[in-house]
């Protein structure tokens, strides 16, 4: 699967809303700056499995990574989806589709407690071209489901989601961001640049 940095478990815990949540370990291709920064770009986001008869959970947080995706790193996030059983394919060919460069993989684990959710994820960076792992990491976290500073981006994900997304929203996005917050940022030139203000994200 190539060369890889190891950048190792993040030092500390990162803390959000008072609860901890661990980036527990992260990786990215050592020839990342020199190859795949300029040429994997374009990407499908794709949740797979979700929980069983819960697709909205999975439907939501591949919503929730292309849109932070789009707003906060360099990526130009084509399509979203979500899928009930495990790849058999690990190349994801069937997502690399013309225009796309790369599918990131969510693997979520998510379980409602209480009054919010634990949440688990790995997730990786699939380049199309010959299906090799650019970027992966782990983490963990729970949440309360209620959040203040949430409150308008859960109302959104549920209008236009279904209430039934209202326990998973908050745990997801504070573990989802966390997460991708470690992932690099690819390079654009000029016409990628208008591309990405074309996305209107």
């Amino acid at each position: 699967m190539g060369t890889f940095k190891r950048l190792g478990p993040v030092l500390g815990l990162m803390m959000l809303a008072g609860c901890a949540s661990a980036v527990k370990s992260q990786r990215l291709r050592a020839d990342y700056a020199t190859v795949d920064r300029q040429q994997v770009k374009r990407l499908a986001v794709v949740t797979q499995p979700f929980p069983p008869g819960k697709q909205y959970v999975g439907d939501l947080w591949s919503l929730i990574a292309r849109q932070w995706l789009n707003q906060n790193r360099d990526f130009l996030v084509k399509e979203n989806t979500s899928l009930p059983e495990r790849p058999t394919d690990a190349t994801f060919k069937d997502q690399c589709v013309e225009g796309i460069e790369g599918v990131l993989w969510l693997d979520p684990q998510v379980k409602q407690v209480g009054d919010g959710a634990e949440v688990a994820l790995k997730a990786q960076l699939i380049r199309c071209r010959d299906g090799e792992e650019v970027w992966a990491a782990e983490s963990a976290g729970s949440w309360d489901s209620k959040d203040e500073k949430y409150t308008a981006r859960a109302e959104q994900y549920e209008k236009e989601l279904g209430p039934d997304v209202a326990p998973y929203v908050v745990p997801s996005y504070k573990l989802l961001v966390a997460t991708l917050d470690t992932l690099p940022n690819p390079e654009l030139n000029e016409a990628d640049k208008d591309e990405k203000i074309d996305l209107g994200e």
